[in-house]
Formats: C-alpha cells, sequence, structure tokens
C-alpha cells in the first residue's frame, strides 16, 4: 500500500509541475482575461485519462501500481478543477459573467468529449 502513496505522490509533484509549466506558458502567447491555460489542462488531463483507463482496463496491458502512478498521481496533479473553482470564481466577482459562464460551459463540455474521445482512442490502439 505504501508503494501506491509513494506513486502518487511523486505523480502529483511531476502532473502539478505539468500544470503550473502549461498554464503559465499559453497566458504569455493569448493575452485574454479567459484562463485558456486552466482549460486546456483541463481538457488535455481529461483526455489523457480517458486514453489511459480506457487502454488499461481493456488490454490489461498496464501494471495496477503504474495505472496509479499516471492517472491519480500525474493526471490528478495536473488537472485542476479546484482551480478551475477559483478561476470561474474570480471572474464572477470581476463581473466577467460572460466569460465565466463560457469558461464553465467549455470546461464541462470539452471535458467530457476529450474523455470520451481518449476512451475510444484508447480502445483503437
Amino acid at each position: 500500500m505504501w508503494q501506491h502513496y509513494t506513486l502518487v505522490f511523486l505523480g502529483g509533484g511531476i502532473g502539478a509541475v505539468m500544470r503550473y509549466w502549461l498554464s503559465a506558458f499559453v497566458p504569455r502567447h493569448v493575452e485574454s482575461v479567459f484562463p485558456y491555460g486552466i482549460l486546456l489542462v483541463n481538457v488535455l488531463g481529461c483526455f489523457f485519462i480517458g486514453v489511459l483507463m480506457s487502454w488499461s482496463e481493456d488490454r490489461l496491458v498496464i501494471d495496477p501500481a503504474i495505472r496509479v502512478f499516471l492517472a491519480i498521481g500525474i493526471l490528478g496533479g495536473f488537472t485542476t478543477f479546484s482551480t478551475f473553482s477559483y478561476e470561474t470564481i474570480a471572474l464572477l466577482r470581476d463581473s466577467e459573467y460572460w466569460l465565466a459562464g463560457l469558461y464553465v460551459a467549455g470546461s464541462v463540455l470539452f471535458g467530457l468529449t476529450a474523455t470520451y474521445l481518449g476512451s475510444v482512442l484508447g480502445k483503437l490502439i
């Protein structure tokens, strides 16, 4: 059991650093109050967890410890629904109601779509 905790701890650190880098990289190239970086992180995280879980559940080619490291650790540290909540509240606080609604809808719809597409891809590869 401690092995899994260690894998989650290490993977979570890796995922968090990847989230930090990508969410800082995007705003340097896209100037907007809309949180495109975090939206991209959430959609990518949803897509990759769809691929990983579909692939590993259907094909059983990934050791359960590796799946814990990748899905709970790395992708859990990478995806950011806590940050999503904060960004939504910040937009609402700044009276950016349209952007807040767009951000919530985009995160949920694109995230679900990416998870579905990832699981379809996972079955194909």
